[in-house]
């Protein structure tokens, strides 16, 4: 369907390959096409320039589309490092036609750059929102619905509204804020960087091992089970970025330990998949939860905390 040109080497731009597609396709036909072969894209949201989607064995629409003229557009995930650039041919001659790849990826490389820049640029706009609310927040409220019903206490938690407050940090840096609502439902404040960002519930200084886990209620029930300080990665692909930085910081005599979320009803269990590589990645060991035999809908220690109640 379309000829892949490799760039060469010392080439300045970053994209690997220049995405050939026949005279035919419009760029918006092309790109959607080389994101289908390329990532198993399906469905397509956002309008004009910027598209995004969800890459096949994804969670998140990490997928991209970038629409750059007539006869450009960059393709890529931003969970790779990869870059595509889709170039719809043309009947030119070989000069003309090399000339114009790299004028492709120069465009697509000041794209890029462009879209970097504006992406840095509000994060440091939400990192500033995160700590004017959390500045401004009350602690939170222990008869707070979520907590009522997960049987914790807030640990250090703030509210705004009806939304309780989960700080997030890089190197100690405040750079977001979880909202938890009283459904469960669980969101960052948009724009705001997520990657490598956690929470914390306990302290870690003096500790002898240190616990990462994905979820605050998880993390909470842990640390309320062991008294062990426990670092909250949020999501299972976000667990080995945390580990990594965390491991880098904390003294070689400090046992890290992953606790895994067993996903054992989701297809490709990605909460177990994802702690063992977390694991792997730091040499560090992986604990699991261990489900009573009545067990029909827990996944993680925070549901085998409250089975262990009677209140599951």
């Amino acid at each position: 369907m379309y000829n892949t040109i490799k760039t060469p080497n010392r080439s300045q731009a970053e994209y690997e390959s220049i995405i050939e597609m026949p005279s035919h396709f419009s760029i918006e036909a092309a790109a959607e096409q080389a994101a289908r072969e390329l990532y198993g894209a399906s469905r397509y949201t956002g309008k004009g320039q910027w598209r995004r989607f969800t890459p096949e064995g994804a969670s998140s629409q990490s997928g991209y589309i970038g629409l750059l003229g007539d006869s450009t557009a960059v393709v890529g995930d931003w969970r790779e490092t990869q870059r595509l650039v889709v170039l719809v041919d043309s009947d030119d001659d070989d000069i003309t036609r090399s000339e114009k790849r790299q004028q492709a990826r120069m465009e697509a490389q000041r794209q890029r750059d462009k879209w970097e820049a504006e992406r840095l640029a509000k994060q440091a706009e939400t990192a500033r929102q995160a700590h004017q609310w959390w500045a401004s927040a009350k602690p939170a409220d222990p008869l707070h619905p979520y907590l009522v019903k997960k049987q914790l206490r807030p640990y250090g938690l703030r509210q705004r509204g009806n939304a309780l407050l989960v700080p997030l940090f890089v190197d100690g840096e405040l750079i977001n804020l979880e909202r938890i609502f009283p459904d469960g439902a669980k969101r960052p404040l948009p724009g705001g960087r997520v990657k490598g960002a956690a929470s914390l519930v306990g302290r870690i200084a003096g500790a002898e091992r240190v616990l990462v886990a994905e979820g605050w209620a998880t993390g909470a029930a842990l640390y309320a089970s062991t008294g062990c300080p426990v670092v909250i990665a949020r999501n299972a692909a976000n667990l080995e970025p945390v580990a990594r930085r965390l491991r880098q910081r904390l003294p070689e005599d400090v046992t890290l330990t992953i606790a895994a979320d067993d996903d054992r009803f989701t297809e490709g269990n990605p909460g177990m998949n994802k702690a063992r590589i977390a694991s792997l990645a730091i040499g560090g060991k992986l604990l699991t939860p261990t489900f009573c035999g009545r067990c029909e809908l827990c996944t993680d220690f925070a549901d085998v905390a409250l089975c262990r109640k009677g209140a599951a």
